[in-house]
C-alpha cells in the first residue's frame, strides 16, 4: 500500500519554545495516536516512521512530535515538567487537527513515561487510553518498579507492548506491576524482542514481522478501547 503523506506542523509552547510535529491522517481514520519519541532519537527515527505509516495503512492517524530538547539538538532530555507540557500541547494540537477522532496517547520509552506521568498528574483532555511502546520501567541492569509508581493514578486503559529481552523492563517486575493495575492495564509480550523490538536472526522472525504484529495488536486494542 502506498505511504500516506505526512504534514509537518510547527508549534509554540506556553514558555515560547517551538517544537514541530508530523501528522499522518488517512481518509476515514478511526482514531488518532499522539505518539512521543524515545530519549535518544526524534520523531523522524525509522522506528517512529514505521509505526506511523503502518498505523495509517490500518486506518489510524498519528501525530508524532518532538520534545523541546530534541528540537534544539540537545542530547539531554527535558525535565519532566517541560516534557509533560509538550505532551499536553501535542494532545491539544491533535484535537484541533483531527476534530472528532478519539485520541490515544503514548510513545516509545522516554516518551511513554513522560506521557503516563502527564496523565497521572492531570488527565489529558480527550485522551481515551495510553499505549506504551517499550515502557522504561528501570535503567538497564537496575531492575525495579519505582519508576512506575505514578501508574496507579492513571484511570484510563493502558497497553504495554514489550519485548521479552527488553533490558529496560525486567518481566519479574513488569508482569506483577501490570497485574496490580488491574483490568485497565494490558500487557502484550513479543518473544525475543529487545527494547527496540529487534529480534535476532536465530529467533526465526524478522523485525518487520514483529512490527506488523505489534501494530495489529495496537489497532485491535484501540478499537476495543474506543467502543
Amino acid at each position: 500500500m502506498a505511504a500516506t503523506a505526512e504534514r509537518e506542523i510547527g508549534n509554540a509552547l506556553d514558555d515560547g519554545q517551538r517544537v514541530s510535529s508530523l501528522l499522518i491522517a488517512p481518509k476515514e481514520a478511526r482514531a488518532c495516536y499522539v505518539v512521543a519519541h524515545g530519549a535518544g532519537a526524534g520523531m523522524r527515527h525509522p522506528f517512529m516512521t514505521a509505526v506511523a505509516q503502518g498505523l495509517a495503512e490500518r486506518g489510524i492517524a498519528t501525530l508524532r512530535y518532538q520534545f523541546p530538547y530534541m528540537e534544539r539538538g540537545s542530547k539531554r532530555p527535558d525535565s519532566p515538567k517541560v516534557a509533560q507540557a509538550a505532551v499536553r500541547a501535542a494532545v491539544t494540537d491533535a484535537a484541533c487537527l483531527v476534530p472528532g477522532l478519539p485520541l490515544i496517547a503514548g510513545g516509545k520509552s522516554y516518551g511513554a513515561r513522560m506521557t503516563s506521568q502527564a496523565q497521572a498528574h492531570a488527565p489529558l483532555d480527550g485522551v481515551r487510553g495510553l499505549v506504551f511502546l517499550g515502557f522504561p520501567l528501570h535503567p538497564p541492569g537496575q531492575p525495579s518498579d519505582t519508576r512506575a509508581e505514578h501508574l496507579s493514578r492513571v484511570e484510563i486503559p493502558m497497553l504495554f507492548l514489550q519485548g521479552t529481552r527488553d533490558e529496560f523492563a525486567d518481566l519479574e517486575y513488569l508482569s506483577p506491576l501490570v497485574k496490580r493495575l488491574g483490568a485497565r492495564a494490558t500487557l502484550k509480550l513479543f518473544e525475543n524482542a529487545d527494547h527496540s523490538f529487534h529480534v535476532p536472526a536465530k529467533s526465526g522472525r524478522t523485525d518487520a514481522e514483529v512490527m506488523s504484529e505489534m501494530l495489529d495488536t495496537l489497532v485491535e486494542w484501540i478499537e476495543r478501547s474506543i467502543d
